[in-house]
């Protein structure tokens, strides 16, 4: 009976004969895996505080306000104003010269830009394994955001329709 315990023990659990038993057993089903870059002696602790978890809160509220604004914005547009082919400098025009439509737009901007931004901020984090070409990635992320997002509110805020 001791025996038919056993292979039940190890069906139930899902691990069959494995190569290296010592390895893999009931307790230890599946191996450790090293973080990419595991924290030394050498290495400083983080002074951020809770930046991370901040930044991942920011992603998970901005993609909701975002889908909603996208989702209004092409169903607005696209949908119940008679679709692509409406749309021209005019119809530009005609929107921007309300301010809801400015600040919708400018959310549209700011929160796409900087959840864009966030998120790419990550990738080069997870990636880039030497601490310099970590800090020239997002050097040239962190100026590329805000150049766009200072160009594009300086478009919203001062476009003019009687331009010639």
């Amino acid at each position: 009976m001791s025996n038919n315990t056993v292979t039940t023990e190890k069906t139930a659990a899902g691990i069959g004969p494995v190569e290296g038993e010592s390895l893999y057993n009931v307790d230890n089903p599946a191996p450790y895996i090293e973080a990419p870059r595991k924290r030394t002696k050498k290495t400083p602790r983080s002074t951020r505080g809770n930046f991370e978890m901040a930044a991942w809160l920011f992603m998970r509220l901005s993609g909701i306000v975002l889908v909603v604004l996208v989702i209004g914005h092409l169903l607005i547009q696209l949908v119940l104003d008679g679709g692509v082919s409406k749309i021209g400098f005019a119809f530009v025009a005609g929107r921007w010269a309300s301010p809801f439509w400015q600040v919708w737009d400018l959310l549209m901007l700011w929160l796409a830009m900087l959840h864009g931004a966030n998120g790419l901020r990550t990738v080069i984090n997870d990636y880039a394994e030497r601490a310099n070409t970590r800090l020239w990635l997002k050097g040239l992320l962190y100026t590329a955001t805000v150049f766009t997002i200072l160009l594009g509110t300086l478009v919203i805020f001062t476009f003019d329709p009687n331009i010639r």
